[in-house]
């Protein structure tokens, strides 16, 4: 092994400077027009926002549209699995997918490509159409577009930051140090703290971007990854404070993101012991590079056998090539694989709960519940408890005009805690390498919000 002392500033380092940009949230966001205030966010967001001003938006709108063209166009074409594509492990992993997949995908295709020439009313686009003003509305694939946009950006700098986090042994260290308490609470290894507060407090996409990343790996297991990507991932400050603004209550936000949190906590402890997630196989995509659970004999410590893996990863860098080639790597699949499904799966959603009753009778069900536990107007709090499987802000703009605010405070918990939403966070977690199905999405996501429903109403009747 080369010098401690150089192995030890090269762990410190990058990791220091990882946990910087995408852990600790500094005032650096939008000014909050209620405060005056700029808001909290990480400096990855910052850099991936000034990136996309930087370009202009038409100009991001045309990069999304060539990305999903692309995704689309090679997707179908590898169906025939050409040698260019087969042959070419990139590209392989970027474009070979299953027939459904590809469907998926090009339907993103032309979902963006509706929803761009609607917006510049190509040949009277916006007046012509009913079904492209369903594809195109402001409340469909609008939506998803601009969400793609945010994206596009927001994959491209983590997936190149995101390595120093993942490869200077910031996971190894933190995985010895903390997998006593992980693994019994929650059934994950340690090492996962780092993904838990990387989507706490950063963002819900770059922490399913890390597990995404680890599963690829072999350092989580099927089970493992499925309860990160499922149970860990979280709504931003800013955008919860954006909800709670919606329903007219930004006076109550403390006591509302500490609950927040708390009903957050409880669903990770109860959903991987319940049907799917404790049902899932333990195997792992590539074998042996997971941690043990318990201490190897040699080490008097969880912290000096961190510190050795820590230091043997750091030694086996490769330096700026690998840096920079899992960047690449991980950009490109993000970019073809998770933003067509977005716009595909986020579009189709939003039709669905805008134009068909559909999640309002799904949601009827928990209105004998809602009715049971003295929730006032319980009927218009039921019938927004299952859109917001499709968009999170949806149930906030629903409630909005609800006269009861204790029946508003409970919906706008409840629409950030469910948390699976598929324009985001769910979009991503389907259309990655993840062993989580849309149904058995669906299934969690029904667990999180009955969960939340339990603690949320009695807490709001103490409240109110």
């Amino acid at each position: 092994m080369k010098n401690r002392s150089q192995l030890m500033a090269k762990f410190l380092i990058p990791s220091i400077i990882g946990i910087l940009i995408f852990m600790i949230p500094l005032p650096i966001g939008a000014v909050v027009e209620e405060t005056g205030k700029r808001s909290m966010t990480v400096i990855v967001k910052v850099f991936a926002d000034w990136l996309k001003n930087a370009i202009g938006y038409n100009n991001v709108a045309i990069v999304c549209l060539a990305i999903l063209t692309i995704s689309a166009l090679l997707a179908l074409v590898a169906q025939a699995k050409p040698k260019f594509i087969m042959d070419n492990k990139l590209l392989r992993d970027c474009f070979a997918c299953s027939p459904i997949w590809a469907i998926i995908r090009l339907i993103g295709c032309i979902c963006v490509w509706v929803t761009y020439l609607y917006g510049e009313d190509f040949m009277g686009m916006a007046s012509n159409s009913t079904l492209i003003h369903m594809i195109a509305g402001a409340d469909e694939g609008e939506l998803a577009y601009d969400l793609i946009i945010g994206l596009v950006f927001v994959f491209l700098v983590a997936s190149f930051l995101l390595p120093l986090l993942l490869d200077f042994g910031l996971l190894e260290y933190v995985g010895a140090l903390l997998t006593k308490f992980m693994r019994p609470v929650f059934k994950v290894p340690g090492r996962a703290a780092v993904d838990c507060i990387t989507s706490w407090i950063g963002d819900g996409t770059l922490g399913v971007m890390l597990t995404c990343n680890q599963y690829e790996g072999g350092y989580y297991n099927a089970k493992e990854a499925s309860i990160i990507a499922t149970l860990f991932s979280a709504v931003s400050i800013t955008f919860s404070l954006v909800v709670l603004e919606e329903v007219g209550l930004t006076h109550m936000f403390g006591l509302y993101y500490l609950l927040i949190c708390f009903v957050g906590i409880v669903c990770a402890i109860i959903c991987p012991r319940i049907w799917p997630l404790n049902k899932k196989p333990e195997t792992y995509l590539v074998e042996g590079n997971a941690m043990p659970d318990t201490l190897p004999e040699g080490y008097k410590s969880s912290s000096q056998y961190g510190m050795d893996l820590a230091l043997k990863r750091v030694a086996a860098h490769k330096g700026a090539g690998e840096f920079f080639g899992n960047g690449l790597k991980n950009c490109l699949s993000m970019w073809f694989g998770v933003l067509p499904t977005v716009m595909a799966v986020g579009t189709v959603a939003l039709i669905i709960a805008d134009y068909t009753p559909i999640f309002e009778w799904l949601g009827m069900p928990f209105y004998p519940l809602l009715q049971l536990l003295g929730v006032p107007e319980a009927k218009a709090a039921a019938g927004t408890m299952v859109v917001g499987f499709t968009d999170m802000f949806t149930p906030a703009i629903l409630i909005a005009g609800c006269e009861d605010a204790m029946t508003r405070f409970i919906v706008a918990v409840i629409s950030i805690t469910q948390v699976l939403f598929l324009d985001e966070v769910g979009g991503l977690i389907i259309s990655s390498k993840l062993p989580v199905n849309l149904g058995e999405l669906f299934v969690i996501f029904l667990e999180r919000t009955i969960i939340s429903i339990l603690i949320v109403v009695p807490i709001a009747h103490l409240l109110f």
